[in-house]
């Protein structure tokens, strides 16, 4: 077939599978803000800055959703890794000082701590907590934190899981948290994270291997997996795996053939990094929502995904392989599976719809609105 007739099968086969996603945009941005207007204080330890741009873009994407649908915001965050105790601590300050100044209706924490305790300790105002995974985990296993973590729950209108897998868990560790816990997680931004072309993709990130190519998001940690993920595609033995994050474990995955390390990018840059692949690893040890993966799905990309957390709760038969993180025979045949995938993926970009942000924010919006009544 001549080049132009394979771009205009690429074409039509992008605009195929983004109509759903075209539908359902329009319906979500012309639905009008059905709610009263509220005064909302965002208090998070994770949030984008000028020196990490990407650290918490979800809580920021829910901030633009929130804003966009008639309420007024203001924040009290941490916006750098850097800075151990002493960013946190200015956290508290900056939270107590925002809550008498902006006097909110409701405030909304992502994470139980300590960003969910300062909330519950120097505000008044009603008070929804978002748990993300870390926070739920270090609750179960250090006695101070749990302590700390009960007072958020037993604070709390409304506490919000971003999957079922992370409420069940923290309902066992917190049980206050049962009855009073939601399910809602941070969803994707539907206009970023879209179909596009590959070839013009992997020309905007410099990605001109041949064979297979493989593409993991995410910090180079041991809970990320990404030592069984670089052995696992040396036994494969073709195409290249690209690492898109930054961590201890740099180290050990420098110099391997066919892998290379792009080091952290801008949330921004994703998007080009997902199309330029064919396939989504992310086969962490445990991964309580799997937002990467989401993204992938909603750029059409097939993904191989941990099977356990999130993960299993919107990866569809069709759109990748869930794989236990330990097996490493299994990851070696849910890479070879997952490279045979359609491209782009109907049945993933369809998956991704049900998570929009706007959906995930007017979700949010109802809690919020109904705490604030309380």
């Amino acid at each position: 077939m001549a080049a132009a007739d394979m771009a205009g099968v690429r074409d039509r086969t992008l605009a195929t599978a983004d109509q759903p996603r075209q539908a359902a945009a329009r319906q979500a941005t012309t639905e009008p803000v059905k709610l009263d207007p509220m005064k909302i204080l965002l208090v998070s330890q994770m949030y984008p800055g000028a020196a990490d741009p990407d650290l918490g873009a979800f809580v920021a994407d829910l901030e633009h959703e929130l804003i966009a649908r008639g309420h007024a915001l203001d924040r009290a965050v941490v916006s750098q890794r850097a800075g151990g105790r002493p960013r946190h601590l200015a956290l508290a300050r900056d939270t107590f000082r925002a809550a008498r100044r902006f006097r909110p209706d409701v405030v909304y924490a992502h994470f139980l701590a300590p960003a969910g305790l300062f909330a519950a300790l120097t505000t008044r105002a009603p008070l929804v907590v978002t748990a993300h995974g870390q926070d739920v985990e270090n609750a179960r296993t250090h006695a101070l934190v749990r302590a700390a973590t009960r007072l958020v729950v037993r604070r709390a209108t409304t506490v919000i899981a971003v999957s079922e897998w992370l409420r069940d868990r923290l309902e066992t560790t917190v049980p206050a948290a049962r009855g009073k816990t939601e399910v809602v997680d941070c969803g994707v931004n539907l206009a970023r994270f879209a179909p596009r072309d590959q070839t013009a993709a992997r020309a905007t990130v410099e990605w001109d291997e041949d064979g297979p190519a493989f593409l993991c998001v995410g910090s180079l940690t041991p809970r990320k997996n990404v030592l069984r993920l670089a052995r696992a595609f040396e036994r494969y033995g073709k195409g290249s795996l690209v690492f898109v994050g930054d961590g201890p474990l740099r180290g050990a995955l420098e110099g391997r053939p066919g892998i290379r390390l792009a080091g952290t990018v801008a949330h921004e840059d994703i998007p080009d990094w997902i199309a330029a692949c064919d396939v989504l690893c992310q086969p962490s040890l445990v991964e309580p929502f799997g937002l990467a993966t989401l993204e992938a799905l909603a750029c059409g990309r097939p993904v191989v995904a941990t099977n356990i957390g999130g993960p299993p709760e919107f990866v569809p038969a069709g759109a990748g392989v869930l794989v236990d993180p330990e097996d490493d025979d299994a990851l070696l045949a849910a890479l070879a599976t997952a490279a045979e995938l359609p491209r782009p993926n109907a049945t993933g970009i369809e998956a991704a719809l049900a998570h929009d942000v706007k959906i995930q924010a007017a979700r949010i919006e109802e809690l919020l609105a109904r705490a604030a009544r309380a």
